[in-house]
């Protein structure tokens, strides 16, 4: 086969695979699937930190639009080229999912203006803790004692994390294990109500949610005429802001650096066992951490550092034990159960 033939094939797969996620199309390549994960958590865990900088000059809510506006053309684009229609099959079923996992973001995002990314990415990746109580007590979906301790180490991850330190952010401590609970509910959703969506259409209507209900509290917020608050809360309090020459820069790292993320995690999925490749999603909590402590000065505890490490091995053991119950849908061509995670994730 000449060198253009298979790249053409390749490049047929590629497309194909983008076009439905949910179906397994080509063979494991648990190697090149761990690969894609801990690259994309490199990206992703890279990119966050500078959501704090971006905190600075602009709101969150203009931060959520200009995602959208930037983000949208090279969805389009990326769909023009082959990859997957935009056209969800049940818009309200993708409208449901989207508002759930865009209202977690705005809690994760939100919370880096108050709290090192350490602490906001603890909170947010409870949400396999949650998909799984969120699986037991509203799917009625059985759950063993190994899963069950996984809850327990969890939360006393949780508790460890979001201890002492926490303690004097009042209330705003509760903003990323809020976004953990939402992006959980998003997960249940999008396996419930959004099979054979494509990545695209699930990425796109993230991003739609997020400009919708940015601008719906921008608007709020020009009308009522509202000053920003002071510190953090001038992130969430904040109007309009023009020129934002200051963080253009980390805007366009945001975006791009999102979809590459976002396409990766997608391509490790589809190359890996998802109980299997679910467990490096976990090295963000690496990567996150390190970024934001050599980059932007920012500290991690000793203690910290422990309560990280139990909600990892609460993540993992929920990975692991998911392996029986997701190897008989897989083969039969169904779906993967609720508790692991879902494509178009950001």
């Amino acid at each position: 086969m000449t060198r253009r033939a298979v790249m053409l094939r390749s490049y047929g797969e590629s497309r194909k695979q983008w076009k439905d996620p949910m179906t397994p199309t080509a063979p494991h390549r648990p190697t090149a699937a761990a690969l894609n994960m801990v690259g994309a958590m490199a990206v992703i865990g890279a990119i966050d930190i500078y959501v704090a900088v971006i905190a600075q000059t602009i709101s969150l809510w203009q931060f959520l639009i200009m995602r959208l506006l930037l983000a949208a053309p090279i969805v389009l684009a990326l769909s023009a080229m082959g990859f997957g229609t935009v056209r969800p099959r049940r818009v309200g079923a993708v409208a449901f999912r989207s508002t759930l996992i865009a209202t977690g973001m705005f809690c994760y995002f939100g919370a880096m203006a108050f709290m090192p990314i350490a602490m906001a990415l603890a909170g947010l990746f409870t949400s396999p803790i949650f998909v799984l109580l969120l699986t037991a007590f509203i799917l009625r979906q059985r759950i063993g004692p190994w899963r069950i301790t996984a809850v327990a180490v969890g939360f006393a991850g949780i508790l460890v994390v979001l201890g002492p330190s926490g303690s004097s952010l009042g209330w705003v401590i509760a903003l990323p294990v809020l976004g953990g609970v939402l992006y959980a509910s998003g997960v249940v959703a999008t396996r419930a109500m959004c099979e054979g969506e494509s990545t695209l259409t699930l990425l796109l209507g993230i991003f739609i949610a997020q400009g919708t209900l940015g601008t719906a509290v921008l608007a709020l917020i020009t009308l009522t005429g509202a000053e920003a608050a002071p510190g953090g809360m001038a992130f969430l309090t904040r109007g309009w802001i023009w020129p934002m020459e200051e963080a253009w820069p980390y805007l366009l790292l945001q975006v791009f650096g999102s979809v590459l993320g976002v396409g990766m995690l997608n391509r490790a999925y589809q190359l890996g066992e998802a109980s299997h490749v679910a467990v490096f999603e976990y090295s963000v909590m690496i990567f996150g951490p390190f970024f934001g402590w050599w980059l932007l000065g920012q500290p991690v505890t000793w203690v910290q550092g422990a309560g990280i490490v139990l909600i990892v091995l609460a993540g993992v053991i929920i990975a692991v034990r998911s392996r029986d119950a997701v190897a008989e849908p897989i083969q039969s061509g169904g779906q993967r159960p609720p508790d692991l995670p879902p494509e178009g994730g950001r």
